[in-house]
């Protein structure tokens, strides 16, 4: 049952666009005295509660930085223990977040992925292109300094380019709102390549619990901060939603 704070936080509907460096997996299973997999695996029923959470605490837009490109680093056996979890996420979760009216995405690269993983999260992305009530995002074999290199490359020699038609290059979407909140888990304080255009004007938040052990009522602590904060975005007073999506003035 969620506490108190939760219910507050679900009078609010929102449209907040909420990023999550899911950290601390291994951690978690070493001081268990567990195998890393089984931190990796009890990071999958996080994300669970999470998803289930974000729609009722304001947030329609959840994006989750499950592997970097930096990644591939990791040792070859904990990498493809990664995968074959991915593989089985989407498996095993699509027909959930359909009938829940979420829609799923995969930002990064598909290229480099085992054999079948591409065509598995393409299946996913068709089957819940119709979701209304949130829209996740998984960040996987993602950079965030690849991806605005990329988008510089489509960029042919323009004068009349905006920030918002390099947008869509950098996201792939056409109208997604940028990144209100990041946060990151186990206690780490850096970005690591995640959402970096988007997140020009992101409060962040960070907190030393373990993504495995994140719940619904740790979501809810972040987000009951996040609203506490004033934002200005560069001006002297606060600025609403409603002035968010006003255009900014010459100077």
């Amino acid at each position: 049952m969620q506490s108190t704070l939760s219910c507050r936080l679900q009078d609010g509907a929102g449209s907040l666009h909420v990023g999550i460096i899911m950290d601390g997996n291994g951690r978690w299973a070493e001081r268990r005295g567990l195998p890393r997999l089984r931190g990796h695996e009890a990071g999958v029923e996080a994300v669970r509660r999470v998803v289930e959470a974000a729609p009722h605490q304001g947030i329609a837009t959840l994006t989750l930085y499950a592997f970097s490109s930096d990644n591939w680093r990791r040792p070859r056996i904990e990498v493809m223990a990664l995968m074959a979890l991915l593989r089985s996420y989407l498996t095993k979760e699509i027909d959930s977040l359909v009938r829940n009216d979420v829609r799923l995405t995969v930002i990064g690269r598909r290229d480099r992925l085992p054999d079948g993983i591409a065509d598995a999260i393409g299946r996913a992305e068709a089957a819940s292109a119709g979701g209304r009530s949130l829209h996740v995002r998984i960040a996987i074999d993602y950079s965030a300094r690849d991806a605005i290199l990329n988008a510089v490359a489509r960029v042919e020699s323009r004068n009349d380019l905006t920030r918002e038609a390099f947008a869509r290059l950098v996201t792939g979407e056409r109208t997604l709102r940028d990144v209100d909140l990041i946060i990151r888990t186990s206690g780490e304080k850096r970005l690591s390549d995640f959402l970096l255009w988007e997140s020009a004007y992101a409060e962040l938040h960070f907190t030393d619990q373990m993504w495995p052990d994140f719940d619904a009522e740790d979501l809810a602590h972040a987000l009951s901060s996040f609203r506490r904060r004033e934002r200005r975005f560069g001006g002297l007073q606060p600025v609403t939603s409603e002035l968010l999506s006003q255009p900014v003035p010459g100077l």
